[in-house]
């Protein structure tokens, strides 16, 4: 069982990727944008963040800065549904500042386990 953070606006993917992980018997927390994400992590460090990358107040690319200029043993998963704009792909740029895996928006209930899985150690 691991200890997760999900930072993303959208109150209703978040409330389901809980639901798909806390059913894998991990442990979740929820936080609606990077303020609040990092936030939750400096009162209790989790083994895996994920975040999306298109949000208010502190987007996914300063978040995962954030996290990685502190602790760099945690392990970070970006997600968007926000797709290839001329030459830039904002999943490739999130790995480029530290993200561990990405998965765009929309995935299946299984990449979400499985990337998960892979990432903590158990795939």
């Amino acid at each position: 069982m691991a200890d997760i953070i999900i930072i993303d606006d959208e109150a209703d993917l978040r409330s389901t990727m809980r639901r798909i992980l806390e059913g894998a018997g991990h442990q979740v927390r929820e936080a609606g944008d990077g303020n609040e994400g990092i936030r939750l992590f400096h009162q209790r460090p989790a083994d895996l963040v994920i975040t999306d990358i298109f949000m208010p107040e502190k987007e996914g690319m300063e978040t995962i800065q954030e996290l990685r200029s502190g602790q760099e043993n945690v392990k970070i998963l970006a997600v968007s549904g926000g797709g290839r704009m001329a030459h830039v792909d904002p999943l490739e740029d999130a790995e480029l500042f530290g993200a561990d895996a990405s998965l765009a928006k929309p995935f299946t209930v299984e990449e979400l386990r499985e990337t998960v899985e892979a990432l903590l150690g158990g795939g």
